[in-house]
C-alpha cells in the first residue's frame, strides 16, 4: 500500500483527510507541524509520498518542501488556499511536484498522489547512454551526470529531462509536457512545468538565465540543445 506523510496543521482537515486516504488504500502518518514531520524522515519513516500543507505554524510548508527536496527526491504534494497564485508559484519552486487547492477533495488528493507515485517509478529502458557536452543522460539507470558527478533530481525533473531529451530540437508545448510528463490526459496548470524547468536548469545549466539544455522558444514552449 502507498504510504503517506500528511502534514496539516488543521486538525478537522487532517482527519478527514487521513481516513479518506486510508479508506481508498493508503497508510497514512499524520502530522500537526513541519517540524514533526521532518523528524520522522529523519528518524527512518519512509514515506512513499508527502501531502503538504504550506501555512503551517513554526517552520512553514515552504521550509518544509525545500529541506525535503534537498534530502533527496521524495515526491511532494502541496495543499494550497483556492486561487493564491503567489503560494502556488512560491511552493512550486521550492521544488514541489503538485498542488491541490483547498479544501482538497479527497478523490483530487487521491488521483494527484496516483499520478506523481506513477512518475517517480516509471522507467523509460533504453540501451544507450546519451552524451550533450558536460552533460549525460543514462536512461536505462535513470541517471544523470555533470562534469562526472551526479545530478540529484526529482522524479518530475527526471522525467521532463527525459521526455524533453528524447528528441533533441523538437518543440514542445506546456500542455504536451504536462499530459507527459504529468500524466495521460492531465488537465493541469502550466505553472507547473515552468517551475520544474526552472529547477531543473539550476541543476544542469551553468547559467540558468541563459540556458544551453532546456531552451525556451517564446510563444510555443521548450527544447532541448544543444543543436
Amino acid at each position: 500500500m502507498p504510504r503517506v506523510l500528511l502534514i496539516e496543521d488543521d486538525e478537522a482537515v487532517r482527519e478527514g483527510l487521513s481516513l479518506a486516504l486510508t479508506y481508498q488504500g493508503h497508510t497514512v502518518e499524520a502530522v500537526r507541524t513541519g517540524e514533526e514531520g521532518l523528524d520522522l524522515l529523519t528518524s527512518g519513516n519512509n514515506p512513499d509520498v508527502v501531502v503538504l500543507d504550506l501555512m503551517l505554524p513554526g517552520v512553514d510548508g515552504f521550509e518544509v518542501c525545500r529541506r525535503i527536496r534537498a534530502a533527496g527526491d521524495l515526491p511532494i504534494i502541496m495543499l494550497t488556499a483556492r486561487n493564491d497564485d503567489i503560494d502556488v508559484v512560491a511552493g512550486l519552486e521550492a521544488g514541489a511536484d503538485d498542488y491541490v487547492a483547498k479544501p482538497a477533495q479527497p478523490r483530487v488528493l487521491e488521483a494527484r498522489i496516483r499520478a506523481v507515485l506513477r512518475r517517480f517509478s516509471a522507467a523509460q529502458p533504453s540501451v544507450q547512454t546519451e552524451r550533450y557536452g558536460d552533460l549525460t543522460i543514462d536512461r536505462d539507470g535513470l541517471v544523470v551526470t555533470r562534469l562526472g558527478s551526479r545530478v540529484s533530481l526529482a522524479p518530475t525533473e527526471l522525467r521532463l529531462l527525459l521526455e524533453l531529451s528524447a528528441a533533441p530540437g523538437r518543440v514542445m508545448s506546456r500542455q504536451q509536457l504536462l499530459e507527459t510528463v504529468w500524466d495521460q490526459g492531465y488537465l493541469g496548470d502550466s505553472r507547473l512545468v515552468d517551475a520544474c524547468v526552472q529547477r531543473l536548469r539550476s541543476k544542469i545549466e551553468d547559467d540558468p538565465a541563459t540556458p544551453v539544455y532546456v531552451q525556451t522558444v517564446r510563444g510555443f514552449g521548450y527544447r532541448f540543445g544543444p543543436l
